[in-house]
């Protein structure tokens, strides 16, 4: 299982998103501290869930950590999230 669908994976069991979202962009730090040979260190992350419901943006980013730690230690170097419930998806225009 690639570091990509480990994310999707966990997420997915945790917050049982309504969307999820990730994008390997480790190419892009090609070069650049925190880069491995194989890739997968550099991600942008998307989740629509429930669970962030009257939590504020730093509330919902400690728990997408939280749920990641292991991975942060050992192997994720960037994470960028996005971290929305469905009536903020909805005003983003998200699913369409």
């Amino acid at each position: 299982m690639s570091l990509r669908e480990r994310i999707i994976s966990i997420l997915t069991k945790e917050l049982t998103p309504i969307y999820i979202n990730v994008v390997d962009f480790s190419e892009k730090h090609r070069g650049h501290a925190g880069y491995g040979e194989k890739g997968e260190s550099h991600f942008d992350v998307v989740v629509v869930s429930d669970r962030f419901s009257g939590k504020s943006r730093v509330e919902r980013q400690k728990l997408v950590y939280g749920f990641l730690a292991e991975e942060m230690k050992t192997q994720i170097h960037a994470l960028t999230l996005k971290t929305l419930t469905v009536e903020e998806a909805d005003k983003r225009q998200l699913f369409q």
